[in-house]
C-alpha cells in the first residue's frame, strides 16, 4: 500500500516504467547532438598534441652524422 492507500499493481508499475523509458528515449538523442561535436573537437586536439609532442621527441633523439672529408 502507498501513502494514499492505493494498492500498487503490475499495471501501475508498467506504466511508470514506460514513462521513465520514454523520458530516457527523448533525452539520449538530444544529449548525443550536443556531446558528439565536442567529443570530435577534443579528439582532434588530442591527436594534434600527440603529433607535436612526438615530433619534438623525435628531433631531440635524432642522430646527427657528421661527414668530414680527409
Amino acid at each position: 500500500m502507498t501513502e494514499t492507500g492505493e494498492e500498487i499493481t503490475r499495471d501501475t508499475l508498467e506504466d511508470a516504467f514506460r514513462d521513465l523509458q520514454g523520458e530516457v528515449d527523448r533525452a539520449i538523442p538530444a544529449l548525443v547532438t550536443r556531446v558528439l561535436p565536442v567529443l570530435a573537437v577534443a579528439l582532434a586536439a588530442a591527436a594534434v598534441v600527440a603529433f607535436l609532442l612526438g615530433r619534438r621527441a623525435g628531433r631531440k633523439r635524432s642522430t646527427v652524422v657528421e661527414i668530414r672529408r680527409i
